[in-house]
């Protein structure tokens, strides 16, 4: 069936280390963040930065950190950069086998310091499904009495090898925004690159693919009309922490989200699960 053990990283952070027939995986507690997820006889899925010493207190830069309760900047001054769920330590809840598969379910108690942040009454999980396919499931349900809106992101780092030889398609019938400006038509299915990008994609269809030297990855969602496509490029490489000068070359981020106009307002009682799929398509 395979194993499902806990472990420490040199650095201090607690992982869950998942081997089965069908994959091999790594998630932190930290953030309840995965950096690594292998199928079996197939390349990574995932791209972690050579430059990122898993520290305690950082975001590991790679892998799927979850930005959650919102995404970006805040409007608010001083809150932390894509939340702070990413930082947090998460409890693993359970571990279930079933038919080769493996469900990895983690929740995150909000503190009294968090609670500054968020002083709503919502419950957040994480639901990992791994098997050939990486799906991950961010799942909020609102326990208060009064409608909650937040926005948020799965935010997936991928091995693309050489970022002049990757073509991003799916993106057809699109809008997007760019650095503050849009939203501008998506005129065409495919996305090529040669400079930074850094889109936020809305009414985007479900499914898209990476087309890179070692294959096709396949990226899809539910509960989801928004993306993000993002690689930095030359100049923000500079600028970036735990991000070697030359890491854009083999990385582009494509994210499930909900944000914008897609953003998350939950009715007293309603639950929400925003998830994404992840598999090579070849």
């Amino acid at each position: 069936m395979g194993s499902v053990t806990t472990k420490k990283h040199a650095n201090g952070l607690d992982y869950v280390e998942v081997n089965t027939a069908l994959c091999q995986a790594r998630i932190f507690l930290q953030g309840a963040q995965i950096d690594h997820f292998q199928p079996v006889g197939k390349p990574p899925l995932l791209w972690v930065s050579s430059a990122d010493d898993y520290q305690p207190g950082n975001g590991i830069r790679g892998g799927v950190p979850v930005c959650w309760p919102w995404f970006g900047m805040s409007s608010e001054a001083n809150f932390p950069q894509h939340g702070f769920a990413r930082t947090r330590v998460w409890a693993l809840e359970s571990v279930e086998m079933r038919n080769q598969l493996v469900d990895l379910r983690f929740s995150l108690t909000i503190s009294e310091e968090d609670k500054v942040f968020w002083p709503h009454n919502t419950q957040v999980n994480v639901l990992f499904t791994l098997g050939e396919t990486l799906s991950i499931s961010l799942i909020n349900t609102n326990l208060g009495d009064v409608p909650v809106s937040l926005t948020q992101a799965l935010h997936s780092y991928f091995p693309i090898e050489d970022i002049h030889q990757l073509k991003a398609t799916g993106f057809s019938g699109a809008q997007y925004i760019e650095f503050a400006k849009g939203p501008y038509p998506q005129t065409t299915d495919d996305v090529l690159f040669d400079r930074e990008t850094d889109r936020v994609y809305t009414n985007l269809g479900p499914v898209q693919h990476l087309h890179t030297p070692k294959g096709i990855i396949e990226v899809s969602r539910e509960n989801s009309r928004s993306a993000v496509l993002w690689n930095p490029w030359i100049e923000k490489s500079t600028r970036l922490a735990r991000f070697n000068d030359n890491d854009y070359l083999t990385m582009v981020c494509l994210e499930a989200a909900n944000v914008l106009e897609d953003k998350l307002t939950l009715a007293p009682g309603e639950s929400h699960s925003l998830i994404t799929h992840i598999r090579w398509a070849d």
